[in-house]
């Protein structure tokens, strides 16, 4: 019987054994392994055999952070065998800066980051999530103290750049590659806030005024041109009223001589044979004419006659003899 219980006895402790010698590594995770205190080798993923009782996983520091309801952050820190081997984010914390113009302040980063080499985490530093936190806090401080708070607020990407080179260089030996560096709020005092503020508004004020004077500026100098083109327009019509009425009066006396010359043709070609020239004919006409309208009217009691009225005597005769004549 005792014989029994010791056989079940040893032949659990063998089960145990080998089921604790059993280790299933998930993928992009592995564990660091001593045999008797002493760094013996690296898990990979899937399934591995380790002496139970000699070998041990070795524990590495966890960082843990989240925000309750009211947005505050909470960080602690575990314990654990499995090293995470895919990228990860810290986000830390706000924390109070000084600019290089001695203004606080306040400023939250993230921290994107992945274990390359698991050996030198656990045994290059104590507490990695620490250290991390710690070293970004100092380098954000060195880098926000070399900038004024207009570059610190316009120069987001200079920043990054800088704290991502600094920290991969100084978490080089640790394991850590630091891939970027981001930051979330850049939130100055109340104060300078304030004067940020009312200077926007001075100068959104300015631009209103700038842009309202050139609106002014463009819209006389449209009306002036809009004048100047009726003045110019109006002056070619003027112009062009003119140039009609003077090629209108110059046409009717064309036609006008024309047909004078049309008359004093067919005159000479009437008179012809009398000896009496056309001129004197046409002016015997007008004479005729211009003594039938003084005569004219039932007032006209004294007709006075021009000092050369022989000529237009003469004219009458000549109308006299070439009716002889005919």
């Amino acid at each position: 019987m005792a014989a029994t219980i010791i056989f079940s006895a040893l032949a659990l402790l063998v089960v145990i054994l080998i089921v604790r010698g059993f280790k299933i590594i998930p993928q992009a995770e592995t564990k660091i392994v001593e045999r008797l205190g002493k760094y013996n080798r690296t898990l990979d993923s899937g399934i591995n055999i380790i002496w139970p009782i000699i070998d041990r996983a070795r524990e590495i520091s966890t960082r843990v952070a989240y925000r309750d309801v009211d947005g505050r952050m909470h960080v602690r820190t575990r314990t654990t065998t499995c090293i995470d081997l895919r990228e990860q984010v810290y986000d830390f914390p706000e924390q109070s800066v000084i600019t290089k113009d001695n203004v606080t302040t306040t400023i939250n980063a993230l921290l994107y980051f992945q274990i390359v080499d698991p050996v030198k985490a656990v045994y290059e530093i104590d507490n990695l999530p620490n250290a991390i936190e710690k070293l970004t806090q100092t380098t954000l401080r060195n880098v926000i103290g070399e900038l004024e708070l207009d570059q610190t607020l316009t120069s987001r990407d200079t920043i990054n750049s800088k704290l991502r080179s600094v920290l991969d260089e100084a978490s080089n030996k640790w394991g850590v590659k630091v891939n970027r560096v981001e930051l979330q709020d850049i939130t100055p005092p109340d104060s300078v806030r304030d004067a940020m503020e009312r200077q926007m508004q001075a100068e959104r004020e300015r631009r209103a005024q700038v842009l309202k004077a050139a609106g002014d500026k463009e819209a006389l100098i449209l009306e002036s041109e809009g004048k100047k083109a009726a003045l110019i327009n109006k002056a070619e019509a003027d112009k062009q009223t003119k140039i009609l009425a003077a090629e209108g009066e110059a046409n009717s006396k064309r036609i006008q001589a024309e047909a004078e010359a049309d008359a004093i043709g067919k005159i000479a070609e009437a008179i012809k044979g009398t000896g009496m020239s056309p001129a004197n004919y046409m002016l015997a006409e007008k004479y005729i004419d211009t003594l039938k309208e003084m005569t004219t009217g039932k007032d006209n009691k004294t007709v006075y006659m021009p000092y050369e009225a022989s000529a237009m005597l003469g004219s009458v005769a000549s109308f006299k003899e070439m009716f002889k004549t005919k």
